[in-house]
């Protein structure tokens, strides 16, 4: 069983198990939104994913209505993910824009290779580039990032940023390392971040150090972020706590409280603070629907001594179709003027596990993908 994440447009989106499962290796998705006085907003989304012989493209187009009421090209974004052999995976991401004419204008690529080596020592380099006035790509951002198993159950990560310098190329810029410890059903790690001083020597700047139980119905993570103070010395500046539960009827409930001494609003008084609490609850409904909502509270930075308070509610529903097909109604809910919750916005999608693209795994320099989809229709 593989879960599937749609492509949501201008919206959050919500953890991955509040998503429908399909065992479909190609699927198409159709989003459409309105706002709160019904009107349709201005674009829309395709999002079409195809697996095949170790290749897998992804491609979300995003339209816009023109002048005469039609929808017209706007951005487009094209993946692709190559399994070289058994230890090499390539990835390669295509952004494009439009030009005053109208078109098609390549505006980013990122690039990734990841290796694994003898050992289980795993390496990973993520390239950004950005076209230039002339059209020459140059690199905006490297990504290095090396995994190294260091004894039983335990693993250390080191990422280094790269990013351009005076001279034209590229410079270490931040540093990131990690230790993971695992001992039956809980996870212990610290990461530590470091950027160059004048001198290019490696200062830490903060840590981040974790626990995380699982016992497989309960998860339970708790995170300490460290900052220095003023005298030097690194001490708990934020923590989070989340929860997650599932029952016997698989109906699954996760908590995130997010905790700091800086109070939104307000001046703390150097202790821990409750400013946020994010609760989402995933149901499955008769017929093989499922439901998911999230209400997220907050502190109101007016009354930053009043404990946090509903701010915001997402209610996300997914209904099979007679053809296979599922059609999902996300509505978007906030606090008007008045203190209460209103309806803000209606995310309308629908998701087909029938191909759309056609992907020639005999070219794999080729990596135009063609997609052919009709307009969905607008809900009733």
């Amino acid at each position: 069983m593989q879960t599937r994440t749609l492509f949501l447009s201008g919206l959050l989106l919500l953890p991955p198990f509040c998503h429908a499962q399909t065992d479909q290796k190609s699927w198409t998705s159709a989003d459409q939104q309105q706002g709160a006085s019904g009107n349709w907003n201005q674009t829309r989304t395709t999002t079409v994913h195809k697996e095949n012989n170790g290749r897998t493209v992804d491609q979300q187009s995003v339209e816009r209505r023109g002048p005469d009421g039609s929808y017209v090209p706007y951005l487009d974004t094209e993946k692709e993910t190559v399994r070289v052999n058994a230890t090499t995976t390539r990835t390669i991401e295509r952004a494009f824009g439009r030009d005053p004419d109208g078109g098609k204008k390549l505006t980013q690529v990122t690039e990734e290779e990841t290796r694994t080596l003898p050992g289980g020592e795993q390496k990973a380099v993520r390239t950004t580039s950005n076209p230039d006035v002339n059209g020459q790509l140059q690199v905006i951002r490297r990504e290095i990032e090396n995994t190294r198993p260091t004894g039983s159950g335990s693993e250390e990560i080191t990422t280094t940023i790269l990013s351009p310098d005076i001279n034209g190329g590229v410079a270490p810029s931040l540093k990131m390392e990690e230790h993971r410890t695992r001992n039956k059903d809980t996870v212990q790690y610290r990461k530590s971040t470091l950027l160059p001083d004048s001198n290019g020597n490696w200062q830490l700047s903060e840590i981040r150090e974790g626990v995380i139980k699982d016992n497989g119905r309960e998860q339970t993570k708790e995170e300490n972020v460290l900052r220095p103070g003023s005298d030097g010395k690194f001490a708990v500046a934020e923590r989070t706590v989340t929860k997650e539960s599932e029952d016997n009827r698989g109906d699954k409930r996760q908590t995130v409280e997010s905790y700091s001494t800086e109070v939104p609003g307000g001046v703390g008084d150097g202790s821990l603070q409750l400013n946020q609490r994010v609760t989402t609850t995933h149901q499955t409904r008769p017929g093989g629907g499922e439901s998911t909502v999230q209400e997220v509270e907050q502190r109101n930075p007016a009354s930053p001594a009043q404990s946090p308070k509903l701010t915001q509610k997402t209610i996300d529903i997914v209904r099979p179709t007679l053809s296979g097909a599922q059609e999902r109604t996300r509505t978007v809910q906030s606090l008007d003027a008045n203190g209460n919750l209103g309806t803000v916005w209606i995310d309308t999608g629908r998701m087909s596990g029938s191909p759309t693209i056609q992907v020639d795994t005999k070219k794999p320099d080729d990596s135009a993908v063609k997609v052919s989809t009709a307009s969905p229709s607008k809900p009733k």
